[in-house]
C-alpha cells in the first residue's frame, strides 16, 4: 500500500533466531564468547569473534554459508514480497550488523525489497577479516537515550525517517519488533500507526506496563505465521 512504511527489527522478528548468537554457536565460538562477554561491549565482542574466525582460517564466505542456515518462516518471506509488491516502503532497524542481515536477506531473495537497512556497519579489511563497528560511536556521539543501548537509538532513526519524508506529508507507520530497544521507536508512533510486538518478549512486556504511553494500535503476534497474517491484514 503506497503511503505505508513498514519498519522491521531483524533478530527474533524477521528471523526466529539471533543472528549474532547463531554464528557464535554454529561456528564453535560459544566458549570464548562467554569468557569475554563481561569484558567488552557487544559490538566489540562480535568484532573480536570475527577476528577469532579469521585466525582460524575461516573466510567471509564461510560466515555467509553459516548465515544461510538460519530460519525465516516461509509465510514471512511471502508477506515481505507481497508488501513490497503492494508499494509499501520496507525498512529495517536492527542492532545486528550489515553483513549478517544482507547475507540472510539475499539468501531468501528479499534484499531488494528493502529501501533502507539501518544497522551496525561492517566492512572486509584488506586481510579478508570481517570487521563490525557500532552504528553510534558511544564515545564521540552519545545519543543520550535511556531506553536504548549506547551503540544505537532506534527512536532517533525513526525521527530521521520522519524528517526526511516531511515534505510529502507523514506516512502511516507499522513497526514490528521484540526487544527492549524496540520500545523507544514505538513511542514515536502516533494515532493511525500500528505496532506489532512479539508476545512474551521484552517489547511486549514494556508495552503492557506502559500502555498509556502508546498512541499506535497494538497487534501482538507469537510466530512467523501470525506475523505474516496480521501484517497482510494491515496493508491490504
Amino acid at each position: 500500500m503506497t503511503g505505508t512504511v513498514v519498519v522491521f527489527d531483524f533478530d527474533r522478528t524477521l528471523i526466529d533466531d539471533d543472528s549474532d548468537r547463531w554464528v557464535v554457536t554454529e561456528m564453535g565460538l560459544k566458549q570464548l564468547f562467554n569468557e569475554l562477554r563481561s569484558t567488552l561491549p557487544w559490538n566489540l565482542l562480535m568484532d573480536r569473534m570475527m577476528m577469532e574466525l579469521h585466525l582460524q582460517g575461516k573466510t567471509t564466505e564461510d560466515i555467509k554459508e553459516c548465515l544461510k542456515r538460519t530460519t525465516m518462516h516461509p509465510q514471512v518471506v511471502a508477506a515481505i514480497k507481497s508488501a513490497h509488491a503492494l508499494g509499501c516502503d520496507l525498512k529495517i532497524i536492527s542492532d545486528a550488523n550489515q553483513f549478517f542481515i544482507e547475507s540472510i536477506l539475499e539468501c531468501h531473495g528479499l534484499l531488494g525489497c528493502f529501501s533502507q537497512i539501518v544497522t551496525n556497519p561492517t566492512f572486509v579489511g584488506g586481510d579478508g577479516r570481517l570487521r563490525i563497528s557500532p552504528y553510534h560511536d558511544p564515545v564521540s556521539s552519545s545519543h543520550g537515550c535511556n531506553f536504548c543501548p549506547s551503540n544505537m537509538c532506534k527512536g532517533q532513526v525513526i525521527d530521521q525517517f520522519l524528517a526526511s519524508a516531511s515534505e510529502n506529508g507523514r506516512k502511516r507507520y507499522i513497526y514490528l519488533g521484540d526487544g527492549r530497544n524496540d520500545f523507544c521507536p514505538t513511542l514515536k508512533l502516533v494515532e493511525g500507526d500500528h505496532v506489532m510486538p512479539r508476545k512474551g518478549y521484552p517489547l511486549w512486556d514494556r508495552i503492557c506496563s506502559n500502555r498509556m504511553l502508546i498512541n499506535a494500535d497494538i497487534h501482538e503476534w507469537t510466530d512467523g505465521e501470525e506475523l505474516a497474517k496480521i501484517l497482510l491484514q494491515l496493508i491490504q
